[in-house]
């Protein structure tokens, strides 16, 4: 009897879990936006997935399983479903990149073709525009606007500076500054903003944070080629995490509000070949900043960072990591948790 009732037990708690827990599969090839979103009919936008999530209770988390595709966004991607603090809404490729059989291919592609589709404080494009709290994002690549109307694009971008929780993960943010640049990977307000385990790469900022600004991480990722800042930042507030991160080859490492001292702590870093460390930006744009009340625990300042990049043999599964033999290999950091 005392077994019947814990099998019950158990049988009730997983169908209590099943409701809690719903997925939307979305297929840029061979799904339809008129079918139900599971796995053997799926979705074939991004738009049309977090639409469906948005048919799920507030208690519910959401899991959009994004599968491996190139997914062209015409307008923005506005994600607005109600979620609460154990109930979140996760976006994630079907493949992750510490999976043992993944492969580059198998990351979805996020490529905006949009002209200007958004107006807050001037006219700019954004891909994911995330407009309610506890949203992840996970295993994406991000590549540019090579849209001609379009100067300022921003893959990522939260408004909102009174949301929370906005967790990035694993992702890619490529941009070509000469063909489809990236003004600005992440322009986010408010709290909770999570990254790590991701790689910038040729974008123009990596991470713009202004209003609002608590319970902020950036770990164990990669910025390369920033060619204004890999960080600009507005106000500050603790917690603050910075650590395990490699930036190189950029013209600021941190570009922070006029008039003020924040105390940042930079942790297991490499800051390589940049034109300027610590920065402000003032009535004539960015200028060196000859005080500052950052503090740093070792960080290092010397080595060359070397990628694995593409040759005549395509992506390699590593694109864009470390070598082995680079600098900073130790610090994990890079598009691999494991």
């Amino acid at each position: 009897m005392h077994k019947l009732s814990y099998l019950l037990s158990i049988i009730v708690l997983l169908a209590i879990h099943q409701l809690q827990a719903q997925t939307v599969h979305v297929n840029a090839t061979t799904g339809n936006d008129a079918a139900s979103g599971k796995v053997e009919t799926p979705v074939a936008t991004l738009q049309r997935a977090v639409e469906l999530a948005k048919t799920f209770k507030p208690g519910e988390s959401v899991t959009i399983k994004v599968a491996p595709g190139l997914y062209t966004l015409r307008d923005q991607v506005v994600i607005d479903k109600r979620n609460t603090d154990e109930a979140w809404l996760t976006i994630e490729a079907a493949a992750m990149p510490d999976d043992a059989d993944w492969k580059p291919a198998q990351m979805p592609v996020i490529q905006s073709v949009s002209a200007n589709n958004n107006k807050t404080q001037f006219q700019h494009a954004v891909g994911f525009l995330v407009a309610a709290d506890h949203v992840r994002i996970r295993g994406l690549k991000f590549l540019g606007n090579g849209n001609p109307e379009v100067q300022y694009y921003y893959p990522v971008s939260r408004k909102d500076s009174t949301l929370t929780g906005l967790d990035i993960s694993q992702c890619y943010f490529i941009g070509e500054r000469n063909s489809a640049p990236i003004q600005g990977s992440i322009w986010a307000h408010g709290s909770g903003i999570h990254v790590d385990h991701c790689i910038f790469y040729g974008t123009k900022n990596a991470l713009l944070l202004f209003m609002a600004i608590r319970d902020f991480s950036l770990k164990n990722s990669v910025i390369v080629g920033a060619y204004e800042s890999a960080v600009w930042f507005g106000t500050f507030h603790e917690p603050f995490v910075f650590e395990n991160n490699i930036v190189a080859n950029s013209e600021y490492l941190w570009l922070r509000a006029d008039k003020t001292l924040p105390k940042y702590h930079f942790k297991n870093c490499l800051f390589t070949d940049l034109k300027h460390e610590m920065g402000h930006y003032g009535q004539n744009g960015a200028v060196p900043a000859e005080q500052n009340a950052h503090s740093e625990e070792r960080v290092a300042r010397s080595g060359k960072l070397l990628l694995s990049e593409v040759a005549t043999n395509g992506l390699p599964r590593d694109y864009l990591n470390p070598l082995p033999n680079s600098a900073g290999k130790e610090l994990n950091a890079g598009i691999f948790k494991k």
